[in-house]
């Protein structure tokens, strides 16, 4: 019987993932919903669904049925996301076997246009790593710089330590042409750079034979590479079960489109993302098409 696994599951996530309290009530319900769909349809009661029911067929029969309830695609990507998140959880406990769901896939954007990350599996994937571990607390801030500034990884690995700036919460990246900007910091990501510098930069600092300028270093005390950033997002993105290839500049087009949606104007966003041409910011205005839709419908008096 696989209900009764979600609290402990569920502490899993705030104990070893510190999960944050809006994760994990939106991972309880969407747990809760699919499994309310499970023993509707097969006259159970949920605390009885055995393993069995949970498979590629009955998941993708809740997604079709997500969708003839007109849930939009990040509302369906969400709870498959908690759900895989609980199967991975499960076959790590022995309590299955296999991943029985490891094949369904996300519903998909347009693939002409950037990929990118909805909220709610940004904050999965950000939240993975193990900050109790001296790797772990390097790779949250890692992983929380890249989301919070939008930057490129070659721009990431660039960066030294002097380009730090604590007390006023920025950044200075060379980009493209070795062109400098100054880059915000969002008060999660200085947290993590506080405690990643304070705490596990000055033991990886200790392995080196030599100084290193960079402020990300590697287990040797080296600069970590564009590779080593890509091995480290893909680790996490395994680990949280998100069933899709992501590489670091979908962190970037989860930022700008995440900024739009949430009422960003254009030239502020070409500015953070350093484009040159405004043009080159303009794709991520496609994105943003389903939210300009839904303030149509909501807002306009005669919808």
């Amino acid at each position: 019987m696989l209900f009764r696994y979600i609290d402990s599951f569920l502490d899993h996530m705030r104990v070893e993932k510190s999960a944050s309290s809006l994760t994990l009530v939106s991972y309880r319900s969407d747990l809760s919903q699919f499994f309310i769909f499970l023993a509707d349809k097969y006259k159970t009661p949920r605390e009885e669904i055995p393993s069995e029911l949970l498979n590629h067929k009955s998941v993708r029969e809740y997604l079709a049925y997500l969708q003839q309830q007109g849930l939009s695609r990040a509302t369906m990507a969400r709870k498959l996301a908690a759900l895989r998140s609980f199967v991975r959880y499960l076959c790590r406990e022995n309590v299955l076997s296999g991943n029985p769901i490891a094949a369904v896939a996300t519903p998909k954007q347009d693939k002409k246009l950037p990929r990118f990350l909805y909220p709610v599996e940004i904050e999965m994937l950000i939240t993975a790593p193990d900050i109790t571990s001296t790797a772990g607390k390097r790779d949250r801030a890692v992983l929380e710089t890249l989301y919070a500034t939008g930057i490129r990884v070659s721009e990431l690995v660039g960066i030294d330590l002097k380009d730090i700036d604590l007390a006023n919460a920025v950044v200075k990246v060379r980009g493209k042409g070795n062109k400098e900007r100054i880059v915000p910091l969002g008060r999660k990501s200085l947290e993590s750079l506080t405690v990643y510098i304070n705490d596990a930069r000055i033991v990886f600092a200790r392995k080196a034979s030599e100084n290193s300028n960079a402020l990300f270093l590697n287990k040797y005390g080296k600069r970590l590479s564009d590779r080593s950033i890509r091995n480290i997002l893909n680790k996490y993105v395994e680990e949280v079960a998100l069933n899709q290839k992501v590489n670091p500049h979908m962190l970037r087009h989860s930022f700008a489109t995440h900024l739009l949606n949430n009422g960003a104007d254009l030239r502020s966003v070409q500015e953070l993302l350093g484009h040159v041409k405004l043009s080159t910011t303009q794709i991520y205005t496609h994105l943003t098409r389903e939210n300009i839709k839904n303030v149509h419908n909501e807002t306009h008096p005669r919808r």
